[in-house]
This record gives structure tokens, C-alpha cells and sequence, in this order.
């Protein structure tokens, strides 16, 4: 009976302990199992199955984590990744944005816009010029002796502008995948890794820029909007080619020609000729488009053409009624040299010839003209003629060889020929080697090569977009034409702008620069043969 209430007393303390256990521990969910064997209902659920974001798929995850951080660094590029920085007597804005070629533009409001190929990497450098700041414009014109200091002002510039648009990118950059990632995984580790990752591919990009990045290609630009109409913005071809600090030197002189662009308003300033250089337009293929002499007649004021070359195609069907489209070539404002294309006629020829300042080539013939010495051959097939069948590429090549001859038989006498003219490239390619550079059209685009005897051999587009009937299909095709600049003593071709308007019924107007690679800065001289 004595240890009855002891029995007692022990449970009752057993109950009072029970009691006082806290109740976030009465009701705290057991610790899981140590194998799966102890308790077989726990180890069926796993509760990691219900995050998304730690299943067994790795390869899943990183493609969405690159994903979020390549969308939030463009987010942030586009909201805080630019610059406003004065560049001379500019307001510029500077900014990188995404790009699948790279390369820089510079937007000059309201004149146009010039694309340079300055780099390869997936970033493009847009620049914005905003406004001409009238105090520093007016401090240049009334102090023009400032202009020689330019230079180092526009390359200081530019150098602080670039630093402080990669600090603002590195921080946009990292901040919009940061930001971006926060609101996708809801989970700070993983959006530090979507911004540190954002950083590396800003990094490993301006690495690409870095080991790209080509200053000449200040000499190159592309032309839009009304820019197109004042090629003088990056200077003359004979400049250009001695400038050897290009980046710099080109540079400040853009920033020079902008602002005499700006000070002009609504008139363009006129284009200077290089009094070493002679310019040549190349057109071709007009096809009885009458609008392709108004385009000329522009061209010719504009640059100060001295010798017109049309590599044919002049007409449509080479008929008589359609002669009275050839009497505007004797107000052209510049000698009007012609060779025969298959859609013009012999009676096109000979009416043609009788034109004051037009100068038909034939068979070989030799021409003087402006102090250059040109040789052509029409085209030996006049294709709109049903009742005879075409003969082929076997006639153009012998048209072309017969040409050739005759520029030997020239040098020869020690008169050699500086410019072969034919109509079909089949045919020019037969004058290798034996003049420094051949001109043709026919195939409606634009393309140019060294061939392997070491003439250049440049092939126009159509100058008169197909002609009229290129509107048929409700697609103007592009009305192309060619400035070449020649050295007046060696006659050789020392740069070309490739001049592209929009065709029929389209308002825009691109103009490229391209150089020989022999007159490169830091390139070998060729030789003066052939």
C-alpha cells in the first residue's frame, strides 16, 4: 500500500511536465528519418519537388538564368545605359545597345546619319548629336585659330565620354539582371548571379570591341539622309590617304564640317575638289528613265565631275523613236563618254555620236578625254533583235579580246590605256592585266574585284533603277552610280563613293566611301603597271 502513492505522485509530475512543454514544440514536425527504410511514407515525399528551381535539370536552369540576365542588361542599357557628353560644340548622346554586327553609329539630326564599321562584337555604339551649342559654335568662328586645337579637344572628349558611358553600363548592365532576376527567383543569391553574370558578358563584350576595334574605318563611313549630299563631311581622297593618325585627325574633322553643316541650316556647304584628284562618274544601264538625267546633272555640279562614263543600256529597245531620250547628254555639264550596251541599237550609236560633247568608244578605239586615255567596245549582241539569236557568252568573249589587243597594241606606242569600257563583265575580264581598271554594267547591281592580272574590274548598277518598267512589281529597284577619283599625274584610282537613291516613289539617299587596299594608310605602293 506504500508504494501506491508513490506511483501516484510520479504520474502526476509526468502530466505537469507535459503540460509545461511549449506548444511550438508540442506541435513541431518531426525530424526526417535518417534512411528511407525507417520510414517509408516520409522518404515518398520529398518536398524539394515542389521548387521549380531545384529539380535535377541544370542544363534548364542556366538557359533561363542567361535568359533573365541577357533581357535585364538590355533593360537596363535601354533605361540608364547613355551618356550626355559635349563633344567640341556638340551636345552628343553616347550609348551601347545590343547589335548583331557591331560597328558604330552617329546620328546627326537633322542632316542624317553616317554608319562606320569600327568594330565586330555584339555591341553597337550609338552616338546622338542633340544639338550645336551656339556659344562654343560662335567661340570657333570668331576664333578660328582654335580650330588647330580641335583635334586634341574632340580626341579628350571622346576619350571621357567613352569611360564614363562603359562606368554607366557596367552599372546598368548589372542592375537591370540584378533587378530582373530578384523579381523572376525571388531569391537573392540567384539574382547576384544574373548581375555578376551580366557583368562578365559586358566585359567579355568590350574585350571583343577592344580586340576589333579599327580606327580606319573613319575613312569608310555610310552616308544617310542628307549627309549623302555633302561627301566632303570626311574630306578629299588625297587627304585621306595621307592622314595616318586617322581616328583623330578624320574625327576632328568631322566635328569641324558638322558645325559649318549646322551654321548652313537649310543649304548645304558646297563640296571642294582636290585640285590633285579628277573625279569620274561611272552610271550605267538607264534604261529610259528620264529622271536618271536629273540625277546626273546633280551629281556632276555636286562633285565636280570631269568625265561622265555610261557603260550602256542607255535605251530599251535601241528604236529611232526613242533617240529624242539621248539630247539631254549635251547638258550634262561634263564630257558625256558612252560605249554600246545589247539594248542599244547601232542607230542609237551613230545618233548618239552626232551629240555635242558625247563620245562614242567602238572596236577598240582610244579616246582622250580630260587628260585620261579611254578604250571600249560595244557589246556585240543586241539582244532585242528577235530575227537573230543571241550568241553568247562566246561573243563577248571575243569582243573582249579583241579590245585587249588594241590597249597593247597602245602600249606598245608608249601611250598606255587608263580606262577599258565595255558593257557586259564577260567581256572586260579579257582586258586583265593590260590597264589599271575596266568599267561595266548589265547585271543591275554593283560589285567590284581585282582580278588576278591586277585590273580592277567595277561594275555599276543601274543608274535609271531598271527604268520604268522595274515598277511593275510594286518594288523600285535602287538608282546606283559611282564617283571615282583619279590622281590627275598617275591617273590611278585613289578612292570611290558608291552613291545609292532611293528608286521611284522612295525619298532616301545612302553614299559610301571605300579605298583601294594598296592606298590604305601604311600599305605598300603598287606598282604603276599594268
Amino acid at each position: 500500500m506504500a508504494r501506491e502513492p508513490l506511483r501516484l505522485l510520479r504520474a502526476t509530475a509526468q502530466r505537469a511536465r507535459t503540460a509545461a512543454v511549449s506548444p511550438i514544440r508540442r506541435f513541431r514536425r518531426p525530424s526526417r528519418p535518417r534512411s528511407p527504410a525507417a520510414s517509408p511514407k516520409a522518404a515518398a515525399f520529398d518536398p524539394s519537388a515542389l521548387d521549380p528551381t531545384a529539380g535535377p535539370r541544370p542544363l534548364v536552369r542556366a538557359a533561363g538564368l542567361a535568359a533573365v540576365t541577357v533581357l535585364g542588361a538590355w533593360i537596363g542599357l535601354l533605361v540608364v545605359g547613355s551618356v550626355h557628353i559635349s563633344v567640341g560644340p556638340m551636345d552628343t548622346r553616347m550609348a551601347l545597345r545590343p547589335s548583331l554586327t557591331g560597328g558604330t553609329k552617329i546620328n546627326v539630326a537633322p542632316l542624317g546619319a553616317l554608319e562606320l564599321n569600327s568594330h565586330h562584337a555584339p555591341l553597337r555604339l550609338d552616338v546622338d548629336v542633340d544639338r550645336l551649342d551656339p556659344i562654343r559654335s560662335q567661340a570657333l568662328v570668331d576664333h578660328p585659330e582654335r580650330l588647330s586645337g580641335l583635334q586634341d579637344e574632340v580626341a579628350s572628349d571622346v576619350t571621357r565620354g567613352t569611360l564614363g558611358l562603359a562606368f554607366r553600363s557596367c552599372v546598368a548592365v548589372v542592375f537591370g539582371a540584378t533587378a530582373l532576376g530578384l523579381a523572376v527567383y525571388r531569391r537573392p543569391r540567384r539574382a547576384l548571379a544574373a548581375g555578376g553574370l551580366a557583368l562578365t558578358l559586358l566585359t567579355a563584350s568590350g574585350g571583343a570591341v577592344y580586340a576589333t576595334w579599327n580606327p580606319n574605318s573613319v575613312l569608310e563611313p555610310r552616308y544617310s539622309g542628307l549627309l549623302s549630299s555633302a561627301p566632303s563631311v570626311v574630306g578629299n581622297a588625297r587627304s585621306i590617304v595621307s592622314d595616318f593618325d586617322v581616328y583623330q585627325r578624320e574625327l576632328a574633322r568631322l566635328v569641324t564640317n558638322v558645325t559649318q553643316l549646322y551654321e548652313a541650316t537649310s543649304t548645304l556647304p558646297a563640296y571642294q575638289p582636290d585640285p590633285t584628284t579628277m573625279r569620274v562618274l561611272h552610271i550605267s544601264d538607264v534604261h529610259l528613265n528620264p529622271a536618271a538625267w536629273h540625277i546626273v546633272q546633280s551629281l556632276v555640279r555636286q562633285y565636280k565631275v570631269s568625265v561622265i562614263i555610261d557603260t550602256g543600256d542607255t535605251m530599251d529597245h535601241g528604236t529611232a523613236a526613242e533617240n529624242g531620250f539621248l539630247d539631254p547628254v549635251s547638258d550634262l555639264g561634263a564630257p558625256y563618254v558612252w560605249v554600246r550596251g545589247n539594248h542599244d541599237s547601232a542607230a542609237t550609236q551613230r545618233y548618239l555620236a552626232q551629240r555635242k560633247g558625247a563620245h562614242v568608244v567602238d572596236n577598240g578605239q582610244v579616246i582622250n578625254i580630260a587628260g585620261l586615255r579611254i578604250a571600249g567596245i560595244g557589246d556585240p549582241q543586241f539582244t532585242p533583235d528577235r530575227s537573230s539569236a543571241a550568241a553568247g557568252d562566246a561573243a563577248e568573249h571575243s569582243a573582249g579580246r579583241r579590245l585587249a589587243e588594241a590597249i597593247r597594241d597602245r602600249k606598245a606606242t608608249g601611250a598606255p590605256v587608263d580606262i577599258a569600257l565595255a558593257h557586259n563583265p564577260i567581256a572586260a575580264r579579257e582586258t586583265d592585266g593590260t590597264v589599271p581598271l575596266a568599267l561595266t554594267g548589265h547585271v543591275h547591281h554593283r560589285r567590284t574585284e581585282v582580278l588576278p592580272g591586277g585590273t580592277r574590274l567595277m561594275t555599276e548598277g543601274s543608274t535609271g533603277g531598271s527604268g520604268l518598267r522595274a515598277v511593275d512589281d510594286g518594288t523600285p529597284d535602287t538608282v546606283q552610280a559611282s564617283v571615282l577619283y583619279l590622281d590627275r599625274d598617275t591617273r590611278r584610282l585613289q578612292a570611290w563613293d558608291e552613291i545609292d537613291l532611293g528608286g521611284l516613289g522612295l525619298a532616301k539617299a545612302e553614299v559610301s566611301r571605300h579605298l583601294p587596299a594598296e592606298n590604305r594608310p601604311g600599305a605598300t605602293p603598287t606598282p604603276t603597271t599594268p
